[in-house]
């Protein structure tokens, strides 16, 4: 059965799509550390990163790298935090967390916004891609 994240891609559920490669989709955490908080993800469905090719696992972070500085630009924030966690959905993600400080990175942290406050994260980190 095809993981929530395929059926991300696959359009089947809606997103707030950063932005999207041939072999590669980012978009916004709809439950956040913070306002920006992304994940990226291969569209091939690997459950553990370290399963991924070595040239799937290196475009992997060269995607997230390109994502994670428009991020920094976008979002107010003393930089952008990574981590790959990868045990809520067993698809390989990238989690990008605009850092203000250490809590932060605390995944029981969480963030609301409204649907037209993701879509306005959407169009910051976007017009800086």
């Amino acid at each position: 059965m095809a993981s929530i994240f395929t059926k991300i891609i696959n359009g089947e559920i809606p997103s707030y799509k950063i932005a999207e490669d041939e072999n590669y989709y980012a978009f916004l955490d709809i439950n956040p550390n913070a306002v920006g908080h992304t994940l990226c993800i291969p569209k091939q469905e690997v459950d553990k990163i370290f399963d991924l090719s070595e040239e799937s696992y290196m475009g992997l972070m060269r995607f997230s790298r390109k994502i994670g500085i428009a991020i920094e630009k976008a979002i107010p924030c003393l930089r952008v935090g990574i981590t790959v966690i990868g045990l809520e959905v067993p698809h390989t993600h990238v989690h990008l967390i605009p850092l203000h400080n250490m809590g932060s990175m605390d995944f029981k942290n969480k963030e609301t916004l409204t649907p037209a406050d993701f879509e306005e994260v959407v169009a910051k980190i976007q017009a800086e891609l």
